[in-house]
């Protein structure tokens, strides 16, 4: 694979950690523990791919400019500081709940998990629209 290809692995791996996330929450909801427990250790993998992905493209490529002006140029940069902060939030989170999940801590979890899931899959969306943006729309 090549380093240009990465930007739409890191947005394919974003996507399917909301769709799995999603999953889970439907999983959960509906009293499915094992599948849920299934589907929230595989969106913590694939972020977890999408991490050292992110890292090993920015690595080699520190930024691509927007090209897009006036209102949208707003728009965009809004998106993009808000995913940045609340991604930089997502790691701690995430493994906290996944800690407190696997200790059997389960009030503890479910008050965690609570605030981790709604800022987890705005990170997840956020960055394929950023992606999209940046690379389809305005590239």
């Amino acid at each position: 694979m090549e380093i240009s290809q990465l930007p739409t692995l890191n947005a394919t791996l974003n996507a399917l950690a909301g769709v799995l996330l999603l999953c889970g929450f439907v999983l959960i909801r509906s009293g499915r523990r094992a599948a849920h427990r299934a589907c929230m250790l595989a969106a913590f993998g694939v972020s977890t791919a999408f991490l050292v992905s992110y890292l090993i493209y920015h690595a080699h490529h520190l930024s691509t400019p927007f090209t897009g002006t006036g209102a949208v140029r707003v728009v965009y940069f809004t998106i993009l500081i808000t995913h940045i902060v609340l991604a930089a939030s997502v790691v701690p989170l995430a493994l906290l709940t996944l800690y407190r999940a696997l200790r059997g801590q389960e009030a503890r979890h479910r008050r965690i998990a609570r605030w981790t899931l709604p800022i987890w899959l705005y990170v997840s969306v956020t960055g394929v629209v950023v992606y999209v943006m940046l690379y389809h729309v305005y590239a």
